[in-house]
């Protein structure tokens, strides 16, 4: 993505003042074929009627210069405040002798000399708008002063003439001042026009990097803006989103469902109605919509989010089960204490008692307190998840030590549980009491379902040399998982024996991410396997 750069002012100032300096020269042109038009087709002199002739002439040469003026104003040129001056100085020229040629229409002639000094300084700096009116108001009092001492004219007004200076240095300053101010509010206008660009080109760019589908629409639903997830989601192709963002139409003409959701949404504004979290069913998936409104009025358009509704539902399970995590951890420990004064009572009952039925009872109360003592070291520990010490495991001769120690603690025969490991050792960076940890509960899990014939259950390391990532696969023989319980299996305290604890395959899984792994299952054709996916060093 590349963001838009602010233009050079002073190249973007010069561009301004070549477009005002066109219109000056059209200006120029206009006003000279008018004053000819009249001084051709008015009878009985024209507009002078001292020197018809010599005016006619003078307009002439005017019209003649302000055509090849006009032509070179679509000439770019470096010297542009040398040409700009040149023409300021002509129009100023030819309108002081206008003015002395025109019998009864000085004044018509003395506004535009003006006009003449507004166009001028609106388009060049301060100091040569003064000069130009500094130019008019001499040449006016010139005129003046040669009708009155040359001429022995009668009609001359030095107080018109004074009023006429005044108001071209008046004008001068106020067409300058309001030049400025223009200048400072376009540049401003660019500056912000430029931030709004590349505010609009980040938005998008963050809306196509969301997980989530987006979609904008503006005031009566007119479709905005829309990221890829949000076709993907929904089904739309990109060319008819962006043919309708083209076109302003509104979303009813592409998904009228979804805009029949939106206007209840909008409506349920004024009775208070909160509508934030809406299901919405198509033939192939569930999506879960949430509007956003993009102003107070919820009228004035709305920003659409679509996710996957499994992943909604996935998502809030994840936080029923972190907060029920949290809870049993919490009265975990607060049962340790009183149990262990329970299986110290128990012991020293036992101690002083020879009754077989009492002991058997103590015995009773002993293996229950151990299973629950177990069900409180695993909750613990599973509250300890996130304090990993990840390193470089060798596998190979980790799992054969696994597998051995494994085999001497549950007392199974090695003919039963079979292990087999690539050619070529493997590194993973993990925590090894974890990784410890899920094959332990992996591989009793499925020593207690298996058949317990040979080959019966299988620790299996499978490495590709292409591959990033490696498979630790448990196989065992067994019944396998019943599909009612397939969903529910890496759920805490889900269990289909009585002396299970419930929550070994959910602390498997649970250490497996916190170590950035993936475990998961699959059922064969009889049996059961578990996947652990990770990483290679």
């Amino acid at each position: 993505m590349q963001l838009e750069t602010l233009p050079n002012f002073n190249d973007w100032l010069t561009s301004s003042k070549r477009r005002n300096i066109k219109l000056f020269s059209l200006y120029r042109l206009a006003v000279a074929s008018i004053l000819l038009s009249t001084q051709i087709l008015m009878k009985g002199g024209g507009l002078s009627l001292a020197q018809p002739i010599l005016t006619t002439k003078v307009l002439l040469i005017y019209f003649a210069i302000s055509f090849i003026l006009a032509g070179f104003a679509w000439i770019e040129h470096a010297k542009f405040q040398l040409s700009l001056t040149t023409q300021a100085v002509i129009d100023i020229g030819f309108i002081l002798l206008m003015m002395h040629l025109f019998d009864q229409n000085q004044t018509a002639v003395g506004l535009l000399m003006v006009i003449t000094i507004v166009f001028a300084s609106l388009i060049s700096d301060g100091r040569y708008a003064l000069f130009y009116a500094s130019i008019a108001s001499i040449g006016i009092l010139l005129e003046q002063s040669y009708n009155i001492y040359i001429k022995q004219a009668i009609n001359s007004n030095y107080t018109n003439a004074v009023l006429l200076s005044v108001a071209c240095f008046a004008t001068a300053w106020l067409a300058h001042t309001l030049a400025r101010r223009m200048q400072t509010s376009e540049r401003l206008a660019t500056e912000r026009g430029v931030d709004i660009a590349n505010l609009a080109k980040i938005n998008a760019l963050i809306t196509q990097e969301m997980p989530n589908g987006v979609l904008v629409v503006g005031e009566f639903q007119r479709l905005n803006h829309y990221n890829h997830q949000f076709t993907a989601l929904t089904g739309l192709m990109d060319m008819q989103l962006s043919e309708a963002i083209a076109q302003k139409k509104s979303l009813a003409t592409l998904a009228p469902e979804l805009s029949k959701l939106l206007s209840q949404w909008a409506e349920s504004e004024a009775d208070g109605k909160q509508a934030d979290a809406i299901k919405f069913s198509l033939p192939d998936r569930d999506l879960g919509i949430r509007f956003l409104p993009i102003s107070q009025s919820r009228t004035s358009g709305a920003i659409i989010f679509v996710e996957d509704w499994s992943q909604v539902q996935t998502q809030a399970h994840q936080v029923k089960l972190a907060a029920l995590g949290r809870l049993t951890a919490n009265i975990a420990h607060e049962i340790r204490n009183p149990l262990s004064a329970i299986s110290h009572a128990n012991q020293l009952l036992q101690e002083d008692n020879s009754d077989p039925g009492m002991l058997r009872m103590l015995q009773i109360i002993s293996d229950n307190v151990q299973r629950v003592d177990q069900i409180i070291k695993d909750v613990l520990e599973l509250n300890r998840r996130d304090r990993t010490n990840q390193e470089s495991i060798q596998l190979n001769p980790f799992v054969t030590e696994f597998y051995q120690q494994f085999c001497a603690v549950e007392k199974i025969d090695a003919s039963a549980f079979t292990l087999k490991l690539p050619k070529e050792d493997v590194a993973i960076f993990f925590d090894r009491r974890h990784i410890n940890q899920i094959l332990w509960n992996l591989c009793k899990n499925g020593w207690r379902h298996c058949q317990k014939n040979k080959g019966s259950l299988v620790l299996a390391i499978k490495s590709g040399r292409q591959s990033q990532f490696l498979n630790m696969q448990v196989i065992d023989d067994g019944a396998g998982i019943a599909p009612n319980i397939e969903s529910h299996l890496f759920e805490p305290f889900m269990t289909t024996e009585k002396t299970g604890t419930g929550l070994g395959l959910y602390i498997a899984r649970e250490l497996a991410e916190a170590n950035g792994a993936k475990l998961d299952f699959s059922t064969a054709n009889t049996g059961t396997v578990f996947t652990l996916n990770i990483k290679k060093v």
